[in-house]
C-alpha cells in the first residue's frame, strides 16, 4: 500500500465514492438481461436422481407399507396418520439420499495465473461486541497481507448500530486497529436501517460498488483465512460466469455444551452434508448470507431486492434475503456454487438453546416469506427447491407434533372403544379390526435407521481420516457421537414445540422484529428456563400419566420425547453452562480439531481484540469521549462529514442537543438532558462533541 493510500486510510473513514447502479428487481417479470445458461453435467443430474428420486421412492414405500398396516378400509384417523407420516418419512429419507448423492460431488481445484481482481471484505454489524468483531478483521488484514493482497484487498465495516454507546465502541475499535493495519479498513455507519442487512449491503454497493470486482461477505462472528479468500478470488476470476461461491463455515469458539454440541455435529457431519448439497445443486446453489465471495457486478445487476406487498410477517423487507439473492443470480444466468473443500472458513454458533430459538424465530419468518416467491419469473427449478427445503425445515416441527398427537388419539380410540364386528345386520362374516403392529414396528426401525445412518457413516468416515486423531482419537470421537445423539434426542422435542409455536405466531401475524444476536453464552436462571419450558414439562408429565394408565406399552416408543419434554428446563439450563462445556472438553467429548490446534487467524484475532479499547456500555462510553481527548480524536476521525442540506427537521436533534449542552452544569448532567435522537446526534457531530468536552467532567 502506498503512502497516499495510508494517509487516506488515516484521514478519512471511507474511500472516495464509486457509485454502482443496483436497480430494484421486479420478480413478477423475467429479468431484462439474462446470460446464457450452461447445461448441468451428468454428475449433477445423477446426484439429483439419487437425492430426489431416492426420497420419492422412500416416500412411496412408506405409503404402501402404512396402507398395508391399516388394511383395505382405513379409518379417518388412520388416513390422517398416513397423510402426516409420509412427508415425515420422506424428510428423514431425504437426508440419507442427499448424503449418498455427495459421492458424486466434483473435485474442485484452484486455477493458477494472474489475478488483479479488487476485493472488498465487508462485515455488516448490528449491536455487536466491537472488540471481538474488529479483532477478527484486524487478524484478517494481516493474513491478507501475508498472501500478497495488500494492493487489491480492502476491508469495510458496515455498521447498522442505533445505540450511540455501541457506535462509539465501534469507532474506537476500528480507529485503533487500522493504525497498524497493512491494508485499508473503512468504517461507515448508516443513518437509517432501511431493509436491515440486505439494505446495508445494497447501500454499500450503490456508494462504493464501482471500486471493487469481488466482495467477500462476513458475519460479525465469522472470518476466513487470507489463503481461502485468495483461492476463492482465483476460482471466480477464472470463470466469468460465476456469480457467487459459498463456503462451508466451520463452527468455532463454542464454550457451552449446546454450542459445543452444534460445533461437533457441524465438524463431523457437516462436510458430508455439504458435499451432498453441492452435488445436487450444481451451478444452481444457495447462499447462506456470509462466508461467501460474490461478483459485485453480477450481484448489483440482479439482486436489488424489492419489498413484499403487505405488512409483516409475510410482507415488507425480505428477511431471509440470502436464499432470494442466490435465486436472483441464477435466474439472471449466473452460476452459484458451494465449494465445500475449503477449510479456512469459520464462524461462531449460538451459545444456548434459547438463543438458538431467538434466531430461528427470524429464520422461520424469512423462510415462510419465500412461499410468496415460488412464482418468481425466470427462477430455476432448483432455486424453488431451495425455497421449499427451507420452508419444510420449519414446517416439519408442526407436522411431527401433529403426527404424534394423531397417533395418541388413534391409540386412545382403539383402547377406549368397542369394535363393531357386524356393522350390517345381514352381514355373514365379521369385519375384523386391522392394525399390523409388526409392520409398524419395522417402519419405525426404518425411520430411525434413516435418521441415524448419516451420523454413523460420517463418524466412520472420520475414523478413516486424520479428523479422528485431531479430535482426540477414534474412541473419543465415537463417544462424542453417542453423546451428541443422546443430547440431540433430548433437545429435539423441545425444539419441535418451540418451532411449532413460532409458526403459529407467524401465521397469526406476529412480526419477529430485529434484535441483536447473542454471541456469548451464560447459564440462565431457573426462573428464566421454567418460564420458557413449563408448558413443555406439563405436556410431558400429562402424557406420561395418561399413557401409564391406559397404554404402558406406548411409553417404550415415546420415552425419548417424553424425557426431552420433562427434562427440558434442566437440559436448557445445563447445556448453557460454560462450566459443563469445559468439563466435556477435559474428558475429550465434543472436541474438534480447531480446539486442539487453533487456526492461526483465530488466535491472532483474540490477541487483536484484547489490545483494542475495552467496550463500555451506556453513558460511560460517551463520557469517555468527553474525558479522553485521544479517544475523542479517534472517534471523530471515523465520522463522515455532516451535511447541512435538507429540511431543518433533520437537523433538529443537533440544534436541541447544542442548547441542552449549553445549559448543562457538567457532562453527566448534559447526557441526562439528551433524549435518544439527541444523543445519537452528539456522537455523530464533531462540533457537538467539542462543545460537550468543554463541560466539567
Amino acid at each position: 500500500m502506498s503512502d497516499d493510500q495510508n494517509m487516506t486510510a488515516i484521514l478519512t473513514p471511507v474511500p472516495p465514492e464509486a457509485p454502482l447502479a443496483m436497480p430494484v428487481q421486479d420478480f413478477a417479470t423475467a429479468p431484462k438481461v439474462r446470460r446464457p445458461r450452461g447445461h448441468d453435467c451428468w454428475r449433477v443430474w445423477l446426484a439429483r436422481v439419487i437425492a430426489f428420486g431416492g426420497t420419492a421412492a422412500i416416500a412411496v414405500v412408506g405409503l404402501l407399507q402404512m396402507f398395508a398396516a391399516f388394511g383395505d378400509k382405513p379409518t379417518p384417523m388412520q388416513m390422517a396418520l398416513l397423510v402426516l407420516f409420509v412427508p415425515t418419512f420422506a424428510w428423514v429419507g431425504f437426508s440419507f439420499c442427499a448424503l449418498l448423492a455427495g459421492l458424486l460431488a466434483p473435485r474442485i481445484t484452484t486455477p493458477q495465473g494472474r489475478n488483479d481482481a479488487r476485493i472488498a471484505v465487508v462485515m455488516p454489524i448490528y449491536h455487536e461486541n466491537a472488540a471481538q468483531s474488529i479483532g477478527l478483521l484486524g487478524a484478517l488484514a494481516t493474513d491478507l497481507a501475508r498472501q500478497g493482497m495488500t494492493g487489491r484487498a480492502e476491508i469495510f465495516v458496515l455498521s447498522d448500530s442505533r445505540d450511540p454507546a455501541v457506535a462509539v465502541n465501534e469507532t474506537l475499535a476500528v480507529a485503533a486497529v487500522r493504525e497498524n493495519a497493512p491494508l485499508p479498513i473503512w468504517y461507515r455507519r448508516r443513518t437509517s436501517n432501511e431493509d436491515r442487512k440486505s439494505g446495508n449491503v445494497a447501500e454499500f454497493l450503490r456508494r462504493w460498488g464501482g471500486r471493487y470486482d469481488q466482495m467477500v461477505v462476513l458475519d460479525a462472528d465469522s472470518v476466513m483465512t487470507g489463503d481461502t479468500i485468495a483461492q476463492l478470488s482465483a476460482r471466480m476470476n477464472a470463470d466469468p460466469d460465476l456469480g457467487l461461491i459459498q463456503t462451508m463455515p466451520i463452527l468455532v469458539g463454542g464454550e457451552t455444551i449446546f454450542a459445543r454440541l452444534t460445533q461437533f455435529a457441524g465438524r463431523v457431519y457437516g462436510p458430508m452434508i455439504a458435499r451432498g448439497v453441492a452435488a445436487w445443486s450444481g451451478d444452481t446453489g444457495n447462499y447462506w448470507g456470509h462466508n461467501a465471495i460474490i461478483r459485485v457486478s453480477a450481484f448489483a445487476s440482479a439482486c436489488g431486492l424489492p419489498r413484499l406487498s403487505g405488512r409483516p410477517p409475510f410482507g415488507g423487507t425480505i428477511l431471509s434475503h440470502d436464499f432470494v439473492e442466490a435465486a436472483a443470480l441464477c435466474r439472471a444466468g449466473w452460476k452459484v456454487r458451494l465449494d465445500a473443500d475449503l477449510r479456512g472458513s469459520f464462524e461462531g454458533c449460538p451459545p444456548t438453546l434459547l438463543d438458538m430459538a431467538a434466531r430461528e424465530r427470524r429464520w422461520a419468518q424469512g423462510n415462510l416469506q419465500h412461499a410468496r416467491l415460488f412464482t418468481m419469473r425466470g427462477a430455476r427449478a432448483i432455486s424453488r427447491l431451495h425455497f421449499a427445503i427451507g420452508i419444510l425445515g420449519f414446517l416439519m416441527s408442526p407436522i411431527w407434533l401433529a403426527l404424534i398427537l394423531v397417533g395418541l388419539v388413534l391409540s386412545a380410540t382403539v383402547l377406549l372403544s368397542t369394535p363393531e364386528y357386524f356393522p350390517n345386520s345381514y352381514q355373514l362374516f365379521p369385519d375384523w379390526p386391522v392394525f399390523d403392529a409388526r409392520r409398524m414396528l419395522w417402519l419405525f426401525i426404518a425411520a430411525m435407521s434413516l435418521l441415524l445412518m448419516p451420523k454413523l457413516i460420517a463418524t466412520l468416515r472420520a475414523w478413516m481420516r486424520p479428523l479422528a486423531q485431531e479430535s482426540g482419537g477414534p474412541v473419543h470421537i465415537f463417544a462424542s457421537a453417542l453423546f451428541e445423539i443422546v443430547l440431540s434426542a433430548l433437545i429435539a422435542p423441545v425444539q419441535m414445540l418451540i418451532q411449532t409455536r413460532q409458526i403459529f405466531d407467524i401465521l397469526r401475524g406476529r412480526d419477529s422484529g430485529w434484535q441483536a444476536q447473542t454471541r456469548a453464552g451464560h447459564m440462565p436462571d431457573w426462573q428464566v428456563v421454567l418460564s420458557r419450558h413449563w408448558a413443555h414439562v406439563l405436556l410431558g408429565v400429562a402424557t406420561l400419566i395418561v399413557l401409564a394408565q391406559f397404554s404402558p406399552a406406548q411409553l417404550i416408543w415415546l420415552s425419548p420425547i417424553l424425557a426431552g419434554l420433562i427434562l427440558s428446563p434442566l437440559t436448557s439450563r445445563l447445556s448453557a453452562s460454560p462450566v459443563f462445556g469445559r468439563w466435556a472438553r477435559m474428558r475429550g467429548l465434543l472436541v474438534t480439531p480447531e480446539e486442539r490446534n487453533p487456526p492461526a487467524i483465530l488466535s491472532e484475532a483474540v490477541a487483536k481484540a484484547r489490545a483494542l479499547p475495552r467496550p463500555l456500555s451506556g453513558p460511560e462510553a460517551i463520557l469517555r469521549l468527553g474525558r479522553d481527548p485521544q479517544a475523542r480524536a479517534r472517534h471523530v476521525s471515523m465520522l463522515e462529514p455532516i451535511t447541512t442540506e435538507g429540511p431543518v427537521a433533520q437537523r433538529l436533534p443537533h440544534i436541541t442537543a447544542a442548547a441542552k449542552i449549553e445549559n448543562a452544569a457538567d457532562q453527566t448532567e448534559a447526557l441526562g438532558f439528551l433524549d435518544a435522537a439527541e444523543t445519537s446526534a452528539l456522537v455523530s457531530d464533531p462540533a457537538l462533541l467539542a462543545q460537550f468536552s468543554r463541560l466539567p467532567c
